[in-house]
């Protein structure tokens, strides 16, 4: 009987070690507060502690921001980086510019933006740059959430241009 003890608390220190992101880290689009008031985010978690976020919204046009988490390096207003997006053996390189708000880096895309079908493929998606590494985040369910968000365009305005 100490023996089944003894493995099932080595079996709950692994399962207890294993990334928090692995089974909560999948796209979704849900409603979400943005400071202009509740809009359709697509969004999914990855990196090695599953802090990382890629998050699309569509007022107009889709934009796309990329949050490095909390271990990213710290980040100084006003900046830009070129990143990578990599997934099924193409590349889509964006030039993503830091909104100081939130700390994390945004673009705007067009509707039919290369990077929306990438995003949208199977597997997994890296994002890297040189200046900020490299961080997987997986694809399943993507197309289905980011489908839903690209629905809405010019469909809803921010609650601040809505005068």
């Amino acid at each position: 009987m100490r023996r089944y003890v003894v493995a099932a608390g080595a079996l709950a220190a692994l399962l207890g070690a294993q990334p928090v992101f692995a089974a909560s880290c999948g796209w979704s689009a849900k409603m979400e507060e943005d400071e202009g008031g509740r809009v359709l985010t697509a969004s999914v978690c990855g990196g090695p502690k599953g802090d990382a976020q890629l998050m699309l919204t569509c007022f107009d046009n889709p934009v796309l921001s990329y949050d490095l988490g909390a271990s990213g390096p710290q980040l100084e207003p006003g900046i830009s980086g070129s990143f990578d997006f990599k997934a099924d053996g193409k590349t889509v390189t964006k030039t993503l510019q830091l909104e100081a708000m939130y700390n994390y880096f945004v673009v705007d895309l067009g509707k039919a933006d290369p990077l929306l079908d990438l995003l949208r493929s199977k597997g997994e998606v890296s994002v890297s740059a040189a200046k900020y590494g490299d961080v997987s985040f997986p694809l399943k369910g993507s197309s289905g959430a980011i489908g839903k968000v690209l629905a809405q365009c010019g469909k809803a305005k921010p609650a601040a241009d809505a005068d």
